[in-house]
């Protein structure tokens, strides 16, 4: 298998060391570090086909994401890190299946970062040793002819770098251990070496070294770091590919505090205010850009069974049976009707409502951000309500924010990616505009 050395290109010698890379793939996309999810072997499985296929030029993050997550041809590379961070997912699953299944392995397919076109190694016949086909281009993956005699000593080939878990040396990808027992190995004569050959081990353990510091820093540069935000939807949209977004639907009605009321099941038209219209399409762009799907339904045609079977995000409180429902088990919960208010279970006395004697387009609304695994569905649910619109609109800007969602990071005081989560929030309104939202309380388990 020879590598183009301006592109990182691999290309297979024969069809055996072709299909003996895609066994090896099969074998780790059915393993359980990626066969409960659909994006990540994905991923890997169209960059190994492509650069088998001599395709590896178009491995970039454009057509990534067009081919594989469905992304539109003009789509924002800046702003969707979707194919950055499923590459860093595959990545640590690689290392990980190898530490659990390297030594059973005659071939390994890592993923360098910086990088979409994968490399594959190959192990020598009867060693641990892994040998990548661009620094040996003579041997073939099925090639059992080669002799000891003739093969360069194990211990004088060069390795690629590896960050396989263990007690590795720096540099090597193998273990101390093993580097210990090939040095043994060697023939008596080896320990006669001169002054000047052992001077040239020396320059070459330093090189190994300061090669291996030098890729640590550009690795911890290239990784993508994932934002609040990701932490807060992760578990929503783990294996993934289409999450449910459910809104309350309502109806006119002049004589209300609101203006409207809740549309019910028999209304076959029910229809959502502008900042309703607006939360969908803050919670819908930030979910695109994780690599999911969304599908909008209403709250009112929605049977249990569909929040059975997806992630769903609730918009909506008063107006969307759903989150009224599922918030039962929370500590935060909306009262029931005709008391618009948010009670504190853990606090009785508290209670948060709109003030009435003020128009509705002036007085400040309150919501609520939530995010649990019910146990009724079993999946994760998310709900953004408000008592009112404005909360609704506030509660998706809160939950879609890098700035806000940072906010309730701290508040939480430690890794909240899958806490049950609930953030009381308070918003002002300003001529039915709805403004900054301030974080109240937070209650995280």
């Amino acid at each position: 298998m020879s590598r183009a050395a301006s592109t990182g290109e691999w290309q297979p010698r024969t069809a055996q060391e072709r299909d003996a890379i895609l066994r090896e793939l099969h074998e780790v996309i059915a393993s359980p570090y990626f066969c409960n999810s659909k994006r990540y072997p994905a991923l890997l499985q169209y960059v190994v086909e492509n650069t088998l296929a001599g395709k590896s030029d178009c491995l970039k993050e454009r057509t990534l994401g067009v081919e594989v997550f469905d992304r539109p041809s003009t789509y924002d590379t800046n702003s969707e890190a979707v194919v950055r961070f499923t590459a860093g997912e595959v990545r640590k699953r690689l290392l990980l299946y190898y530490h659990d299944r390297g030594r059973t392995s005659g071939i390994r397919i890592s993923l360098p970062v910086g990088s979409y076109i994968p490399e594959f190694l190959h192990r020598h016949d009867g060693s641990n040793d892994f040998r990548d086909y661009a620094r040996s281009p003579e041997a073939g993956l099925h090639d059992a002819s080669v002799s000891p005699d003739s093969a360069p000593p194990a211990a004088l080939e060069p390795r690629p770098m590896s960050l396989v878990a263990g007690s590795l040396v720096p540099g090597t990808g193998i273990s101390r251990s093993a580097l210990l027992d090939e040095v043994h190995a060697i023939q008596p004569g080896a320990r006669t070496r001169t002054f000047a050959n052992r001077l040239s081990w020396v320059g070459l353990c330093a090189v190994l070294v300061i090669g291996f510091l030098a890729g640590l820093g550009w690795r911890s540069r290239a990784v993508y770091v994932p934002t609040a935000v990701d932490d807060f939807w992760m578990p929503v949209l783990r294996d993934q590919r289409t999450v449910l977004i459910c809104a309350g639907g309502v109806v006119f009605k002049k004589n209300s505090f609101s203006g409207v009321i809740t549309a019910g099941k028999n209304i076959e038209y029910p229809f959502v205010s502008m900042q309703i219209a607006s939360a969908i399409a803050q919670v819908s762009s930030t979910l695109a850009r994780s690599g999911v799907t969304t599908q909008l339904l209403s709250s009112p045609s929605t049977p249990l069974t569909d929040l059975r079977e997806h992630s769903v995000v609730l918009l909506g409180a008063y107006n969307n049976q759903w989150a009224m429902r599922l918030l039962q088990s929370q500590r935060f919960q909306f009262t029931p009707e005709p008391v618009q208010s948010i009670a504190d279970l853990m606090r009785p006395e508290e209670h948060w409502s709109r003030d009435k004697s003020l128009p509705y387009s002036s007085a400040d609304d309150y919501a609520l951000v939530v995010r649990f695994r019910d146990a009724t569905t079993g999946s994760w649910v998310v709900v953004l309500a408000g008592l009112g619109r404005n909360g609704t609109e506030a509660a998706a800007q809160f939950a879609t924010s890098p700035h806000y969602m940072q906010l309730l990071r701290d508040n939480v005081g430690r890794d909240f990616s899958n806490l049950n989560i609930e953030a009381l929030l308070k918003v002002n309104v300003i001529d039915g505009k709805t403004g900054a939202p301030s974080l109240l309380a937070v209650h995280a388990r």
